[in-house]
């Protein structure tokens, strides 16, 4: 198991780097770096890679605990809050870009769009759901909320599957791929309903999110 200095000193800032790059391909692809560019329709390809990213990231943050139990890593633990936050960040810039280069920030239309398209619907119900988990992300709120504060970030369950739905609405023709994240997604959730049957109790005091 690596110790806490090389997890923070080296694995870390590696995890960071790496989580950045689908955003950083994006601003490569921008500007034109090594002939990259965004296609005939950059905001379409902008804002699909940002909501991509966003739905990988959610379902690598609700997989740490699977795999730390199932390969008893349990050093990967110490990086699950730089994935969850790395996931909101992508759903976030995915709605803005949504909001401010599709819409143009044109209120009078977005908000009808919110209400009256699912997948926009079930999409902004995931983000709003992500809020809390990233705002009590840190040590501070862990020791103020507690017990609760467990309770409150099991809400990944499902968000994980509103971005699945959100996706898988969104998609015009080929769902393959909505269907395979939906796949993952039950395969971990139903491993953790599987854990708490065979240890009744010991749900609250070792599952988590």
């Amino acid at each position: 198991m690596p110790s806490t200095l090389v997890i923070r000193r080296f694995i870390k800032p590696a995890l960071f780097v790496l989580c950045a790059l689908p955003l950083l391909s994006l601003v490569w692809a921008g500007i034109g770096i090594g002939g990259a560019s965004l296609g005939a329709n950059p905001v379409e390809r902008i804002q699909d890679t940002l909501g991509q990213w966003g739905l990988r990231f959610l379902v690598i943050t609700l997989a740490v605990t699977p795999i730390r139990d199932w390969f008893d890593m349990t050093w990967l633990v110490q990086l699950r809050r730089m994935l969850g936050l790395y996931a909101f960040f992508y759903v976030l810039m995915h709605f803005l870009t949504w909001l401010i280069l599709d819409q143009g920030l044109y209120w009078a239309g977005i908000l009808p769009d919110i209400a009256k398209r699912p997948f926009i619907t079930i999409g902004f119900a995931a983000l709003l759901l992500l809020i809390p988990l990233a705002v009590t992300s840190t040590n501070k709120m862990m020791r103020r909320l507690g017990r609760r504060w467990k309770t409150l970030h099991r809400l990944i369950y499902l968000i994980c599957l509103l971005g699945v739905w959100h996706y898988y609405w969104q998609v015009k023709s080929d769902t393959t791929e909505p269907l395979i994240y939906l796949a993952i997604v039950l395969v971990l959730l139903g491993w953790r309903v599987w854990k708490a049957q065979r240890a009744p109790g010991a749900i609250l005091r070792n599952t988590t999110p």
